[in-house]
């Protein structure tokens, strides 16, 4: 079924909050993880993190984010940092639906 006049919600679509290099730095932690972002203030709980390149970053971080521009990745790793990613819980795909064969999807 096609949604006739208010448009169209993917249902595929990921949102990820968006932390930059500088928020990172200016944090000052070693070690980076969705929940020491949490703890800090500086992301939402639960959310998918993705870092970017805005800003510079000096010292050695270990990143643990679900994912990260190239740009930013070649930042870390040239301050000495490690990049690893954290993947989705749903790495095969959406989930499936709950309901019967009417639920919106």
């Amino acid at each position: 079924r096609v949604p006739k006049l208010k448009g169209f919600n993917n249902p595929f679509r990921v949102e990820y909050q968006a932390i930059n290099l500088d928020a990172i730095s200016e944090v000052g932690l070693t070690e980076v993880t969705p929940e020491s972002l949490f703890k800090a203030g500086v992301a939402h709980k639960g959310t998918f993190i993705k870092v970017l390149a805005r800003g510079e970053i000096k010292k050695a971080v270990n990143v643990h984010a679900h994912a990260v521009s190239k740009a930013a990745e070649a930042a870390i790793t040239a301050a000495g940092g490690t990049v690893t990613i954290i993947p989705l819980p749903y790495a095969q795909g959406r989930p499936p639906v709950k309901g019967n064969q009417f639920t919106n999807r």
